[in-house]
This record gives C-alpha cells, structure tokens and sequence, in this order.
C-alpha cells in the first residue's frame, strides 16, 4: 500500500469514528466499537515516519 492510499485510508477511519461517536442516539456500541477497530487498523499499517534528530536552540544560534 502506497503511502497516498495509507492516508486516505486513515482520514476515512477518522471521518467514520467522528461521524459515530458525534451522533449518540443513532450509533450502537457495536457501530463505535467497530470505528475504534478501524481506526486502530489503519494506524498498524502506516509506514513507519522517519523524524530528523532536533537540533537544540543553542546549536541553531551559534550556527552549528
């Protein structure tokens, strides 16, 4: 899975679970269990980001 496809799957699960757990008279606990359970699917298969080491505030000053 492309990282495009990874996103848009992931802004889907988020879009449901808000969508259920914003409407508390019309959602069942299955229907937010089951937002949950994608939400956290879709989180297990995202690649893994790679983050740059911060540089302190120090460092950047003195132009290091």
């Amino acid at each position: 899975m492309t990282p495009e496809e990874q996103i848009v799957k992931m802004k889907k699960a988020i879009t449901q679970a808000v969508k259920v757990m914003g409407d508390r008279f019309g959602s069942t606990e299955e229907d937010v269990a089951k937002a949950i359970d994608e939400l956290k699917a879709s989180m297990q298969t995202a690649p893994a980001a790679v983050v740059p080491p911060l540089q302190s505030a120090a460092a950047v000053s003195a132009g290091v």
